[in-house]
Formats: C-alpha cells, sequence, structure tokens
C-alpha cells in the first residue's frame, strides 16, 4: 500500500472543512466529529483512525465521511474511499466506553446496597428527589440516530458526576428529551448518591424569579448560599435569560463557585448557546467550555421505538398498522407523539372498544393538522411573503439592500424562525448567503417592532395565518 499519495490532500480537506464549519458557527462539531488522523493511503482509498467503535458509527450515521468524500474530489478530481479503523492501542476515553468502566471502578455506596438487594431477591426502592420527575429515568428514554450522543453522554455524567463533562448543555427544539435526559441524570445521581447531596432542578425562570425575590427581600446571602453550594445544578431552557444581564452576571459567579468545586452542571437550550444574541461574552464562554449536544427530530424508526415503549408501560397494545400510521404522520416531537398515543387509547377506553386504524384516522385529524402548520416550508413563507409585499422572490433572498426588500426580508426571517425549526444559519444561506449574526438582527429587529407597532403585529398575524392555510 502506498504511503501518503493522498495525506496533503487531506490535510487539506480537514483545514477547508473545518473553515467552512466555523463560518457557520459549528466549530464544536467539527472538533468533535472530525477528530479523525490519516493513517495512509491506496491509489483510491484514504485510511483514517477514530478513537472508538461509536465514533466510527456515529461519523457514519451523520454522514461526515460523505462530507469528506465530497471536499476530497473537489481537491483532487478523484472519488476517493474513506476507510475507517479504530485506534485500540491509543484509544482515548470516549462516551461509550467511560460509563462503563468507571462506574465498575467507583461503585458507589448506593450501588452497592441496591446490587445486595438484587442478590438476595429484594427489588430496592428508588430515592425520589423532591423536585424531579420519577419516571424520567435512562430506563424510559429511547434513544435513536437523533439523540444516541446526548443519552450516552448524559449515561457518562450521571455516573462520573464533575469529572468527565462540566458543564454539559443540551440543546434542540421543544418536546424531543432535553429535559427528560437532564432529569435522568439527576435521579441517577440522586438513587445512587450520598443522601447529603444537593441536586437543584429548576427552569431558568424559576432560577431568575428566585433571585429576584432575594434581592427584594434583601436574603441575597440565602440565595448565594444555596446555588453556590450545590453538589448538581440542572438549569432547564437558559435562553430565558435572553437580555438579562442582571442575572446572567449572577449565573456567571454561580457556575465558577460550582466549577471549581467539582459540582456537576447540566443546561438546555432551544438552540446554540452562541445564537442567543443577548449573552455576556463570558458566560457563553462558560457554557461552552463542556460538551455541548443537539437533539434533533426521531426518524421513523425511533418513532416506532418510543410508541413501543410507551405501549409497554402503560401494558397496552396496538396494532402494527396504527404504530405505523401514528410513526409516519406524527414527525414533529416526542412530546406530540406521546400525545397521539394517549389520544387514541383513551378514546378507544371511553367508547370500550378496540382502536383500530380508522379510529386512529379519525382522532388524529386535529393533531395532524395542527402539526402541518408547523412542518411550512421555507419556500411557502417566501411565496406569501413576496406576494404581500408585491416584490419577487429572487429580490427577497438577494442582497439588494433597497428599503423595499429589506423590509420584508426581514419579517421573512422573523415568520420562517416562528412557524420552522430552520437554524439562523440555513436562514443565511437562504437569504442572500448573510452570517447568523445578520440573521439574528433581522428576526431581533422585527420582534421588537411588533411591540411597538400593533397594526404591525396583527398584519403579520394575518401573513402566517395565510401561510398555514397554504400548506393546507
Amino acid at each position: 500500500m502506498a504511503k501518503e499519495l493522498f495525506k496533503e490532500a487531506f490535510q487539506y480537506a480537514m483545514k477547508e472543512l473545518e473553515k467552512e464549519f466555523k463560518e457557520k458557527n459549528n466549530e464544536d462539531e467539527f472538533s468533535l466529529w472530525f477528530n479523525m488522523k490519516y493513517v495512509e493511503d491506496s491509489i483510491d482509498t484514504i485510511t483514517v483512525s477514530v478513537v472508538s467503535d461509536f465514533m466510527n458509527t456515529m461519523i457514519t450515521s451523520k454522514g461526515y465521511f460523505d462530507l469528506l468524500q465530497k471536499k476530497l474530489k473537489q481537491i483532487t478530481g478523484q472519488n476517493l474511499k474513506i476507510k475507517c479503523l479504530v485506534d485500540k492501542e491509543n484509544k482515548e476515553k470516549t462516551i461509550d466506553d467511560i460509563p462503563e468502566k468507571q462506574a465498575v471502578a467507583k461503585e458507589t455506596k448506593q450501588e452497592a446496597i441496591n446490587k445486595n438487594k438484587a442478590e438476595a431477591g429484594e427489588t430496592p426502592k428508588a430515592k425520589k428527589h423532591s423536585l424531579l420527575l420519577e419516571n424520567f429515568t435512562f430506563d424510559t428514554f429511547i434513544p435513536g440516530d437523533n439523540s444516541n450522543f446526548a443519552y450516552k453522554a448524559s449515561m457518562a455524567v450521571a455516573k462520573n458526576p464533575g469529572k468527565l463533562y462540566n458543564p454539559i448543555l443540551i440543546y434542540g427544539g421543544s418536546g424531543l428529551g432535553k429535559t427528560h435526559l437532564m432529569q435522568a441524570i439527576g435521579n441517577y445521581i440522586y438513587s445512587n448518591g450520598d443522601d447529603k447531596l444537593k441536586i437543584y432542578y429548576g427552569s431558568a425562570e424559576s432560577f431568575t424569579n428566585e433571585f429576584t425575590n432575594s434581592l427584594t427581600s434583601k436574603k441575597t446571602t440565602q440565595f448565594i448560599n444555596k446555588f453556590r453550594n450545590l453538589d448538581v445544578l440542572l438549569l432547564d431552557d437558559i435562553h430565558f435569560l435572553d437580555n438579562k444581564k442582571g442575572i446572567q452576571e449572577e449565573l456567571f459567579h454561580t457556575f465558577n463557585a460550582l466549577h471549581e468545586k467539582q459540582a456537576q452542571m447540566v443546561f438546555t437550550c432551544d438552540r446554540p448557546i452562541k445564537e442567543i444574541k443577548n449573552m455576556t461574552d463570558r458566560l457563553v464562554s462558560r457554557l461552552s467550555n463542556g460538551l455541548c449536544i443537539d437533539i434533533t427530530i426521531p426518524n421513523y424508526e425511533t418513532r416506532v421505538a418510543i410508541l413501543k415503549k410507551k405501549l409497554e408501560m402503560t401494558g397496552k397494545t396496538l396494532d402494527a398498522e396504527i404504530i405505523d400510521y401514528i410513526a409516519k404522520n406524527v414527525e414533529t416531537n416526542v412530546r406530540e407523539l406521546e400525545a397521539a398515543l394517549k389520544q387514541i387509547l383513551a378514546y378507544a377506553d371511553i367508547i370500550e372498544q378496540e382502536p383500530t386504524l380508522e379510529m386512529a384516522k379519525n382522532q388524529l385529524k386535529d393533531i395532524l393538522n395542527s402539526n402541518s402548520a408547523q412542518n411550512i416550508s421555507l419556500d411557502i413563507i417566501q411565496k406569501v411573503i413576496a406576494d404581500n409585499y408585491q416584490i419577487s422572490i429572487s429580490d427577497l433572498k438577494s442582497k439588494k439592500r433597497d428599503k423595499k426588500y429589506v423590509f420584508p426580508r426581514q419579517v421573512a426571517i422573523y415568520i420562517a424562525r416562528e412557524l420552522t425549526e430552520i437554524s439562523y444559519s440555513e436562514l443565511g444561506n437562504e437569504f442572500g448567503g448573510k452570517d447568523h449574526s445578520t440573521i439574528m438582527h433581522a428576526y431581533d429587529k422585527i420582534a421588537e417592532s411588533i411591540k411597538l407597532d400593533s397594526s404591525l403585529e396583527a398584519k403579520i398575524n394575518i401573513m402566517m395565518r395565510e401561510i398555514k392555510e397554504y400548506k393546507k
């Protein structure tokens, strides 16, 4: 096998990909998934190494090898194959091996007690934390291609709090399982840890309200003592802190205090933390300094697995064709999937009949109509906005700076963010190749204008309704 025939091309391709990911503000994604090393090559194949079987599987399934192959073809003009080896000798600690190895080496006192009870035929009773939902555990979470990384990382954190990935930030759309995984971490640590562990779970809004109350009641010392002496901080929906400088300052100091004492911190957000425009740079830096993971919409196979797990938990059964119908038609998120299943089961119980496919179709009509409004395409949004402002779609998508194009473009961006899950970076590509900060500014400008101009708000609501009806 020839050595280093394409080594320079490989290195150049990696640099180009890194540059592209940085331009889209996805440098963390590049660092994680392109963690591969050149080994050797032949006339049509480049061999690379990665640190684990899990990384190899994830890189392949997420299409990163495909991106590398396309970039290599642009550079060399050849269709080069990528062969992957797992570097067993220099294997680093990764998400798929750390939990099991360290969990065995560091079995907690509570885990040992539970193990002894199980061996004696007793069922160990799980401890319940007052702030956590007891059904939000790792056992009840169904990982798929959309969430497997987040699931494994959360397991690793739960088994080794404060030592592996700290902080961990899980982000993604509503109803995809962020809160479930966060609380599963808390439940695991609480059930298997010392009774004296101080664990706090709450929303960023609750954290803000508690801080505000401490100021008005002059009890800031109690607030500081409570949060800066925690062993585990689980803070949900931190995008709520956008443009709230005072509470951001307090969270910054809380973060530093907890990080210094190796307390585990877990955060969730509805978007990448760097896309929150009015978050202080130093807080963004702290929150990005651990592991940032996104959860996306589950694929068909994962949706089927989720439905089957929910049925198993409730002791119910459904024909495969009904499960298939739900999984194919409810694609938005796990919460909507569960709602659809509950709707069918509840109706069947009430009328005391076995669920049928026809029954499922009738019961899901409203849900599916609602979802269709949420799955609106950007093409329809652009068409409706262009028609309303009497400009062409090409002008709307162009880089033209005339006011008659800029304002409709900003409105289209605002509506797209409100009605779809399209990211700022993707919108930038669709509207003249703009960077994500320009798109964020456009969204914020319309959001602020709506507050001051009720007529604009009314017009936008009319256009949004027109877009939804156009979809139907």
